[in-house]
């Protein structure tokens, strides 16, 4: 797909996916899966369009790199995401084997990388994805905050 390098421009390519869920009238949030510094899948939120609560981008974005992949262990991929992971996504983050977690901005209500818990330093997981936390957070916030901001208008 694509072949970038840095942390910021992977993430603009998951804002990317975020506006395509805001023109859809979803919560905009995109993410990114890369191995290698390959894009290897992007998707965004479409649980509404899907009339599925599990279609979250993390888990589209998830379900595309394994297939591509031709395996569900993702060993050595990192995903990036505008906001920071539900419990679901996190879980699927951990089930992939995903090697790097990414995200922008935070989720002070159900964010499980430290906005609401931490899911991340739980002694209950046979895996922990390294994490970065707040790259492009101000853009990855202000997405959202337009979005609902429209919504509430």
């Amino acid at each position: 797909m694509t072949n970038f390098g840095s942390d910021e421009q992977f993430m603009n390519l998951a804002l990317q996916e975020a506006q395509k869920s805001k023109k859809m009238n979803e919560v905009p949030v995109g993410a990114i899966v890369v191995i290698n510094g390959e894009v290897i899948s992007k998707s965004h939120n479409k649980s509404i369009s899907q009339n599925d609560p599990t279609s979250h981008a993390e888990i589209n974005a998830l379900r595309n790199a394994a297939k591509r992949v031709g395996n569900y262990r993702l060993k050595g991929a990192s995903i990036y995401v505008t906001l920071e992971p539900c419990a679901m996504c996190y879980g699927a983050i951990v089930h992939a084997r995903i090697s790097r977690l990414i995200f922008g901005a935070y989720d002070p209500k159900t964010g499980v990388c430290g906005s609401s818990i931490k899911l991340h330093q739980q002694k209950c997981f046979n895996h922990i994805p390294e994490l970065t936390e707040g790259v492009l957070e101000k853009d990855c916030s202000l997405i959202l905050k337009d979005f609902f901001k429209e919504r509430r208008n």
